[in-house]
């Protein structure tokens, strides 16, 4: 892809209606879980994102049939064509989910060589509970020129996770759902896209119980079989829209969301004086006047979503009053407020805990995304802002989103890519 930045043109208000896209969280363990199966899998409303390209370099790479349709938004696997074990670095570091691969592979062939995941830079992001976790079920691992080596007979155990994982919950039990006997997987992650990486694999034949709660039971079976499925929507895609319309004091109504997965955002927007209101899988935004200041801290499932602390946090700049944002999962996810600060945000960072003070307004400013959310976060100061912002390494936010800016240019934005005219990824003087 080359390089681009997005040009914001500030100050509107986003009005209207449109439609959320596929989970992305879901999709990335949806899709390399297709590999456990034994005949076609046909996977439906798939966000069309950068992630999912890797995702089908991969799968081809080890020799996976798959047909990709963008217009549908569904891809089909066939893979009864695998004929390799080998996920390369220089596929694997182009995306974090890359290590849901381990748990595939190793489930359904007892060996797996994978390099290890990339994605965003959001601090210490180890995978020692997915190992673990694969080691209690019989797998032996090793490091082998940079890469993860796992291989074994797999047979069911009672695991428990040492902290909530999300990727480890969902990387086990991939791996389990076809070790033989059963397996007690405690601790676990709670998040809607466990829920429905599970009720995948039920539908493929596995025997799955407790996806949702903090307790999962697994029976392991020798067969899975090929099927159709849909994901859900996209709740971190939803959140960014929600939030978003508050920021820009506009009315946005959102069609296919689950509501009560944006239970812990839509508390919090009505805390600073948002209108929100749902029915059925529609929700609708609406900011007349100013909006609060609140005390805001991430927390698992359930709990407010440390994927959308980035974009709220935007909203939050211009607030009234001092907000208190509190960052419980990663320890690297303040730096978009570096970069708001250019754009005349006011935020003092201590440790875990971010400090912003709402100001009157922001202005337009050259910026750099440092990740997803916090490119998303960006976008959304800029929607806020008075002139033009631009967003240089704004590819990353592609991973994603779905045509994120296409999405908010028919809501009202004004919102264009232009190709980076140096050819080096950064604005100059950065």
């Amino acid at each position: 892809m080359p390089d681009y930045k997005l040009v914001i043109e500030g100050g509107r208000e986003l009005r209207g209606e449109t439609f959320v896209s596929g989970g992305k969280n879901t999709s990335l363990a949806v899709v390399p879980a297709t590999l456990l199966a034994e005949g076609p899998c046909l996977i439906e409303n798939l966000p069309d994102i950068e992630d999912i390209r890797v995702l089908m370099q991969i799968l081809r790479h080890l020799g996976a049939g798959v047909t990709w349709q963008a217009q549908q938004n569904q891809m089909q696997v066939d893979p009864c064509q695998v004929s390799g074990d080998t996920v390369p670095f220089r596929l694997s570091q182009r995306m974090r989910a890359s290590y849901y691969l381990m748990g595939a592979l190793l489930g359904r062939y007892g060996y797996a060589r994978v390099g290890y995941p990339g994605g965003c830079n959001l601090g210490s992001r180890p995978i020692d509970q997915h190992l673990k976790g694969f080691r209690a079920l019989g797998a032996s691992i090793r490091e082998e020129a940079g890469m993860i080596v796992l291989e074994g007979k797999l047979k069911g155990a009672n695991i428990n996770f040492d902290m909530v994982t999300v990727g480890g919950t969902i990387n086990v039990m991939l791996a389990a759902c076809r070790a033989e006997g059963d397996s007690v997987l405690t601790n676990c992650a709670r998040e809607p896209h466990i829920v429905d990486t599970a009720n995948f694999l039920n539908r493929i034949g596995a025997h799955i119980r407790g996806a949702g709660t903090d307790t999962i039971r697994i029976r392991g079976v020798n067969k899975l079989r090929g099927a159709s499925y849909t994901v859900i929507p996209d709740q971190i895609e939803t959140g960014t829209l929600m939030i978003a319309a508050a920021a820009t004091r506009g009315q946005v109504t959102l069609r296919g969301c689950i509501p009560t997965h944006m239970e812990a955002l839509t508390a919090k927007l009505l805390e600073m004086g948002v209108l929100v209101t749902s029915q059925d899988d529609i929700i609708n935004v609406q900011l007349r006047q100013g909006h609060r200041a609140i005390r805001l801290s991430t927390q698992e499932y359930p709990g407010f979503p440390t994927d959308l602390q980035q974009p709220m946090s935007a909203l939050l700049t211009r607030a009234v009053g001092t907000s208190e944002v509190i960052e419980n999962i990663f320890d690297a996810r303040f730096k978009h407020l570096d970069e708001m600060r250019k754009m005349g945000a006011k935020s003092v960072i201590n440790g875990k805990i971010a400090y912003i003070e709402g100001v009157p307004e922001l202005h337009g400013a050259p910026v750099y995304a440092p990740d997803l959310r916090g490119g998303a976060a960006l976008v959304i100061a800029g929607l806020m802002a008075n002139g033009i912002t631009e967003i240089y390494r704004a590819d990353t936010i592609a991973r994603g989103y779905e045509h994120l800016e296409s999405k908010l240019n028919a809501l009202g934005a004004l919102i264009r890519r232009e190709k980076i005219s140096n050819g080096n990824g950064n604005a100059d003087g950065f």
